[in-house]
């Protein structure tokens, strides 16, 4: 029998934020898995090592968890006003699914450096020391992001002094602004109601902020459903019957919101949305061992990705929780103290983050025009990467 030999695909390895991808300038892929289908889909599961039932992703560029299972493609942009359109895959683990319904935040945070460092960014708009404004269109949710990217001599600039928590080393800063950040065309809260009475059959009437920003992410009282919001990644990925149960919310929030019509629906959408639950501040051990001290954060908050505990904090959901927090009467702006605030820093199971959003009230509807965060990233290793042939 005679084996086709691997394939060789240009591709970079990146850290952005708390994640790791593997990005691809689109016309570096094969032809076939230049436009959206199975061909693409094949070559981005078997790049990161999908499926795998061992849950290991050894065969491939996965890191098995969800911040180490992405895939990134960028071009050049065809928006008016644009630089570089960003399209994200989050690869599952033990399926054979990529899930293109939502953006990753952390990852953007290296799109701009990717972006500038293969050409996809006019020349003109990259000053020799300063710092370079990317206009990216995020395709998966079709929003404008700006990533602020530190510039050096004409280069990318990724060493710095910059420390992210759930990061271990510092870097150079990037700042990013999430513009008119509602998750694709439809309203900031899905059902019209800044807290909704969500039924689980597990739990029974939960209360239950769902916001459409950066992500579609479901909030709940951490206290509701017997947590204090200061939990690490054990003390609930070690649970089998937890995550069922936290699984559950996000199913019967999916079709609160209209995401899905039946919870049936819910374990082909992975990805989104997101499931928190949130608390007033409350001192407790980051991962890493560092005193997180309630007098230092507004409030506490523990997210779920892709079945699991997050380590640190989606850059998607961070955007979430700085939209919710600046709408008095959300159940995150009641764990922050209530009132109106335009910025707040949270603590999450590697540290603390800061997020700020605007928010206004037109016409009787809330609209958060712009999110921001600071993030950080860099190139962990470029060249090509081997495949075997897919169909």
């Amino acid at each position: 029998m005679t084996f086709k030999p691997q394939i060789k695909v240009p591709a970079t390895y990146m850290r952005g934020g708390t994640s790791k991808g593997v990005f691809f300038n689109l016309t570096d892929l094969p032809e076939a898995a230049q436009v959206a289908g199975s061909a693409r889909d094949n070559l981005l599961l078997r790049v990161i090592g999908s499926p795998d039932p061992y849950g290991k992703q050894t065969d491939g560029m996965g890191g098995a968890t969800s911040s180490t299972s992405k895939t990134v493609i960028l071009s050049k942009s065809d928006q008016p006003d644009h630089d570089v359109d960003y399209l994200f895959g989050q690869v599952a683990i033990d399926k054979p699914f990529v899930d293109f319904s939502g953006n990753c935040g952390n990852l953007t945070s290296a799109v701009g450096a990717f972006a500038i460092s293969n050409g996809l960014v006019d020349s003109s708009r990259i000053p020799k020391n300063g710092i370079a404004v990317v206009r990216v269109w995020q395709a998966n949710i079709k929003k404008s992001i700006l990533v602020h990217v530190p510039i050096s001599n004409g280069e990318v600039q990724e060493t710095g002094d910059f420390e992210l928590d759930g990061v271990t080393f510092p870097a150079a800063e990037v700042k990013l602004e999430f513009m008119d950040p509602a998750d694709g065309d439809g309203a900031l809260f899905p059902t019209g109601n800044l807290v909704d009475e969500l039924e689980v059959p597990e739990f029974g009437v939960l209360k239950a902020t769902m916001i459409n920003a950066g992500i579609p992410t479901i909030f709940v009282n951490a206290q509701d459903i017997g947590y204090t919001g200061t939990e690490l990644q054990d003390d609930i990925n070690n649970d089998p019957q937890a995550l069922a149960k936290l699984e559950s919310i996000r199913a019967h929030g999916s079709v609160k919101m209209g995401l899905i019509k039946h919870i049936s629906e819910a374990t082909a959408r992975q990805h989104t949305p997101k499931v928190a639950f949130v608390n007033k501040a409350k001192t407790y051990v980051a991962s890493s061992g560092k005193e997180i001290h309630h007098d230092t954060i507004d409030f506490v908050v523990r997210a779920m990705s892709m079945g699991k505990l997050h380590h640190a904090m989606m850059g998607t959901a961070a955007v979430a929780i700085g939209a919710a927090a600046a709408i008095n009467g959300t159940l995150v702006n009641a764990a922050a103290g209530g009132g109106q605030i335009n910025e707040v820093n949270f603590g999450h199971p590697s540290g603390t983050l800061k997020v700020g959003a605007k928010a206004e009230l037109i016409e009787g509807n809330w609209q958060v025009t712009k999110a921001s965060m600071s993030r950080s990233a860099r190139v962990l290793m470029e060249g090509v990467v081997r495949v075997p042939a897919v169909n």
